[in-house]
């Protein structure tokens, strides 16, 4: 590993803080919160997760556009009709905007519309594409593949880094195992070893991790107790109908419950949970309704 000339801890006086928008960052003593959908399916559907996590701690929003499922036959994504929806939703709210790139012709679009890239699990070695990725300005989330080791997740981060862009986010969200039980093993060891060896922050997606949905909260709280710098967690206005991935979704309320309690482990672990984007009590009034209508 001592190939990774600029990701280790060794190359950095401090941990690196990446900048999401003007107000939201990880990496430093704020966690980062984000929550959303595994596909944009609507703008009404986003703009519904929007109206219900900007009055919770969360901080950013995830949705997939472009993707990677293992049948062809399944839905692939809104593409470009996506990425407007995402930009909507993120103009009116003002939650910064996850999604993932698949392929180099991609990536224009997406800078336009969207705050962070998102590069999934099956191509966190398309060295191509990290080096593409390497050569815009924006932040790029780096999910660990299926079965990487730890050096070669780092080594792909190097990628992107070497070639000129120093926003990358590290997420580990599982890896493939023997036992069916959970859809893959959530490894925290390997956030422990990713903070002590990067200067990166690290995110945890527990969602993909588990692939059961009264598993996640747990992991989220597990994870931000180890030192993850922030979560990313699926829920959907209602789970069950979700396009892909319905049965790991949490529901909105669910989702809400699930960031307020991550209060007191970030307090514990020195740690700070952001206060909402909108303070649900100043604009909404004591006793309303937790929803913003984003129209």
């Amino acid at each position: 590993m001592q190939k990774a000339k600029l990701a280790l801890k060794t190359s950095s006086p401090s941990n690196t803080i990446v900048r999401l928008s003007d107000r939201i960052t990880i990496g430093g003593p704020d966690l980062l919160i984000v929550g959303g959908p595994c596909s944009v399916e609507s703008q009404a559907q986003m703009e519904a997760v929007a109206s219900r996590l900007v009055l919770a701690p969360v901080q950013a929003l995830r949705g997939g556009v472009y993707k990677p499922r293992t049948s062809p036959y399944d839905f692939q994504g809104l593409g470009l009709d996506g990425l407007k929806i995402l930009q909507a939703v993120r103009d009116r709210s003002g939650l910064p905007m996850i999604t993932e790139v698949m392929a180099i012709s991609q990536i224009q679009d997406i800078v336009t519309y969207a705050d962070v890239l998102q590069v999934g699990s099956r191509n966190m070695q398309n060295f191509d594409l990290l080096k593409a990725l390497g050569k815009i300005e924006k932040p790029v989330l780096l999910k660990r593949g299926l079965a990487a080791t730890i050096e070669e997740f780092v080594m792909a981060a190097e990628y992107i880094l070497s070639h000129g862009n120093p926003n990358v986010i590290l997420c580990e969200r599982g890896i493939r195992s023997f036992d069916p039980y959970t859809r893959n093993v959530l490894d925290l060891g390997a956030v422990v070893a990713l903070k002590q060896i990067t200067h990166l922050p690290v995110l945890v997606d527990p969602s993909h991790a588990a692939g059961k949905r009264e598993l996640v909260a747990d992991l989220a709280r597990a994870a931000i107790a180890c030192g993850a710098d922030g979560v990313m967690v699926e829920c959907h206005p209602e789970p069950e109908q979700s396009v892909s991935d319905a049965r790991q979704a949490l529901s909105l309320d669910e989702m809400v419950n699930l960031a307020h309690s991550l209060g007191a482990i970030a307090t514990a672990v020195g740690r700070t949970l952001p206060q909402p984007l909108i303070d649900p009590i100043i604009n909404l009034g004591a006793g309303s309704v937790p929803q913003l209508s984003l129209a």
